[in-house]
């Protein structure tokens, strides 16, 4: 078993209240319970050691075992495949979506073992490690097919089917068994509260039956989306990845299904992002939206609205930047020392101190999140988008963290500036639209302020280039959405020297990194990879800027580091690995955008046929290539 297998080499289940992350090799190495921000049961991940995993997998050692991980077309239910010189076996891993609002203790993630070819021994060990690991656990045995492990608030139960005897190990639990071609038996781990009723014991009917409703359940929700376009097969599995972050009983999509994971191999770039931002979330829920679905619209809407009608953050702003996924705003951060991290990346933190932080982007994002197209939601909605954007008339023009969460001091960010902008540009029409109560007057002060603020400050006239704060010539990828929310045209001149800026400091191989932390330092140690945010929105202003050849060639390039079943980290690292919390809502949420923008624009291209240009891929071997005199 590899102590710590590469971050990407994960598939995600998950049942829309807490996900697990399945290695290749058959491994889970991150579960937490009952909820995405619960305390870890298996963090494996984290600590090859300490942290607790779960294994199911053949037994005759990794150099005799070829393995293959897939999920179920168009589902969330993830197969690994072992082929082994006495046959071919699989595991399928799955949890049936609660499709019930209401939160529950109970959660099963259920491992479905069979051989399809010849006869294959398998291995099982169950080693939960409770809060973090930082907890002890008790064993208790009902009987040979049942286990119960016992953690502080929290009990896992361990059952099987057919002919698989537990054993335990200590305080864990463990099997070897074989199965012959045609069988199959089933490993299902439940939690529930501490002394919660114990779930009935399992049949390979009931399964099979649970499986088949998983299945059910992602095919017919599929078929909201509107996507028919070049990409269905990558938009399908963001579109899940995004709905698998969310968490049903609230509408709340949380960042990424991780905490801990690094930015840069032993590096401190270590957060938790089990919680909801109001910039990630907003996003993810409009991606979705353009997708064609509206529940998670309107779920999020209720919870954004609670969030305003709550009374905001202790400073006594409208909105804090993120919240747990019930709402609840405190999340203190907290080292966990006795955690080795990521192949020693240290320090692993628990909880987030960000929450704190002054973004005041976070108002424009959840404008379009509250204002979709023409459609303002309901009348209290209306009434807390109404007095958000009067009190943004009086704190508009402050220096804050801005959206990459520096912690090297408040700036003059002019994403910041853009994102008010947008706020007040969604709330004015919107009022105007739907006959709507509001200070028209002031807001369009307002609008007009921030426009000239970026114009005028915003501008670096030697750079000829928007920049990320008023007193840098850095250049800053969350600029590249200046087209689309529509402050500035794809085709403006401003927009196009801004755009070859970035081309010049910030891309690198279609790549693209936020900002140069050397350049504009961020008050942390280190450097990080690429983000695959900015370079999914990179496409996406390529092909509106009409550079479409070069913006296709991204994309298509983009797409070569997912991993094996199109899944993405955070961040691309220096030798193509993915890096940072995984899988990541931003990175999906943005290929989605980019895929569609792409479509949009090939369409029309094919419709408007124009001169033929050199494909990027040669523009490198042009410049250089020694000449054949």
């Amino acid at each position: 078993m590899n102590p710590y297998p590469p971050i990407a080499e994960h598939g995600m289940v998950g049942d829309l209240q807490t996900a697990a992350l399945v290695s290749c090799e058959g491994t889970v190495d991150w579960w937490c319970s009952p909820r995405f921000d619960s305390p870890s049961l298996f963090a494996s991940l984290l600590d090859s050691e300490r942290g607790g995993h779960c294994r199911l997998a053949v037994d005759l050692g990794e150099d005799a075992t070829t393995v293959r991980q897939l999920y179920l077309p168009d589902t969330a239910i993830l197969l690994t495949r072992f082929m082994a010189p006495g046959g071919v076996g699989e595991v399928a891993d799955f949890m049936v979506p609660v499709e019930s609002p209401v939160a529950t203790d109970r959660h099963s993630l259920v491992r479905v073992v069979r051989v399809v070819r010849g006869s294959l021994p398998f291995a099982f060990a169950c080693r939960p490690r409770f809060d973090y690991a930082r907890a002890p656990h008790t064993l208790t045995r009902p009987n040979d097919h049942s286990a119960v492990l016992h953690g502080p608030g929290t009990d896992l139960h361990v059952r099987t089917t057919g002919d698989v005897a537990l054993r335990s190990d200590g305080d864990d639990v463990a099997a070897r068994f074989t199965l012959s071609a045609g069988q199959a038996v089933a490993i299902v781990l439940t939690t529930t509260d501490s002394g919660g009723i114990a779930p009935p014991e399992p049949s390979l009917d009931d399964v099979v039956e649970q499986m088949e409703r998983c299945r059910v359940f992602w095919m017919s929700w599929l078929r909201s989306c509107t996507y028919r376009g070049r990409w269905q097969d990558v938009v399908n599995r963001s579109a899940i990845t995004l709905k698998l972050l969310t968490y049903a009983p609230s509408g709340a999509p949380v960042a990424a299904a991780t905490m801990g994971l690094p930015e840069q191999i032993g590096g401190e770039r270590n957060w938790d992002y089990r919680y909801t931002w109001i910039r990630d979330a907003s996003l993810s829920v409009r991606a979705l939206i353009d997708l064609g679905f509206e529940e998670e619209a309107y779920a999020f809407r209720r919870w954004l609205r609670d969030r305003i009608e709550a009374g905001g953050s202790a400073s006594g702003d409208p909105l804090q930047i993120m919240y747990r996924v019930d709402g609840e705003p405190h999340l203190t951060e907290e080292i966990l020392d006795h955690l080795e991290g990521y192949r020693g990346s240290r320090p692993v933190r628990a909880g987030n101190a960000a929450a704190d932080q002054l973004q005041l982007d976070i108002y424009g994002e959840a404008a379009d999140a509250l204002i979709v197209g023409r459609d303002i939601g309901a009348l209290r909605g209306w009434k807390a988008l109404n007095g958000v954007l009067d009190w943004l008339c009086d704190h508009w023009d402050r220096r804050d963290e801005g959206i990459w969460e520096t912690r090297g001091g408040r700036q003059n960010f002019t994403y910041s500036r853009l994102m008010t902008w947008v706020a007040f540009d969604r709330g004015i029409r919107a009022a105007l639209y739907a006959s709507r109560p509001a200070d028209l007057e002031r807001w369009t002060a307002a609008r007009d302020a921030v426009f000239r603020q970026i114009v005028e400050r915003g501008w670096h006239e030697k750079r000829q280039a928007f920049v990320q704060h008023f007193d840098t010539d850095v250049v800053d990828a969350s600029l590249l959405l200046m087209p689309r929310v529509g402050f500035v045209s794809a085709h403006d001149r401003d927009w196009l020297s801004t755009l070859d800026a970035m081309d010049h400091d910030l891309v690198s191989d279609s790549l693209v990194y936020r900002y140069d932390p050397a350049a504009s330092p961020d008050g942390l140690r280190g450097s990080e990879g690429t983000f695959n945010l900015c370079s999914f929105f990179y496409v996406e202003a390529l092909a509106r800027s009409g550079r479409l050849d070069q913006a296709r060639y991204a994309f298509d390039k983009m797409l070569t580091y997912a991993n094996h079943v199109d899944l993405f980290a955070e961040e691309i690292g220096p030798s193509g690995e993915q890096l940072g919390n995984f899988p990541q809502a931003f990175t999906h949420l943005a290929l989605v955008t980019a895929a569609m923008a792409l479509d949009e624009e090939l369409t029309r291209q094919a419709t408007t046929p124009g001169a033929e240009h050199l494909h990027p891929a040669f523009h490198h071997i042009a410049r250089t290539a020694p000449r054949a005199d």
